[in-house]
């Protein structure tokens, strides 16, 4: 056999052996799914006002922690006060222990112990309490299938399954509806 067959076919062999090698070391750095978990921004005791497609006011939020997903781009949140503005430019106010936003913050998700005040100095004040509430900022809407209480002035309404205008103030229950009148709650 000649010489340079004999260094052709080995360094053939050598660059099969570096591209199978490199090949199989590229796999192993890839990196698992356990790490898009991880959130690629973390924010800690901070305000946001975020805008709709008009370039105005969707929401704004006061949390101690926001960590957004790198994968689907949505964000959780601890312990979320969000500032909902209506018609009139007043902001009805969100408190729950958790939240999660959607990419486009068209929906929020409420969990734990949320409550909803009506914007301060409103001549019929509305406070509901519910265990969750989902809010989808852009069409001024809210809805939880959860039991939910509804005190206004004079008024105490519980029912389960619930949906609202944050505009017009007009909410629906869908079953176990009970009203009571209590003037403790009047003004």
């Amino acid at each position: 056999m000649n010489w340079r067959a004999i260094l052709t076919l080995t360094l053939l062999v050598a660059a099969i052996f570096s591209g199978w090698s490199l090949w199989k070391q590229h796999q192993h750095e890839r990196p698992s799914a356990a790490r898009s978990d991880r959130p690629d921004y973390v924010l800690r005791d901070f305000e946001v006002v975020s805008l709709d497609e008009h370039g105005k006011e969707a929401f704004t939020l006061r949390a101690p922690q926001l960590k957004r997903r790198p994968d689907d781009k949505t964000m959780t949140l601890q312990t979320p006060l969000f500032f909902f503005p209506d018609k009139q430019g007043a902001y009805w106010q969100v408190r729950s222990q958790d939240a999660w936003v959607s990419a486009k913050g068209e929906e929020v998700r409420l969990q734990g112990d949320v409550n909803v005040d009506s914007p301060p100095g409103d001549p019929r004040p509305v406070k509901m309490a519910t265990s969750r509430l989902n809010v989808f900022p852009d069409a001024n809407r809210a809805s939880t299938p959860e039991l939910v209480t509804v005190t206004q002035p004079g008024l105490i309404l519980r029912g389960r399954g619930f949906e609202t205008d944050l505009k017009t103030k007009r909410y629906e229950f869908n079953s176990q509806v009970r009203t009571t009148y209590d003037p403790s709650t009047r003004r």
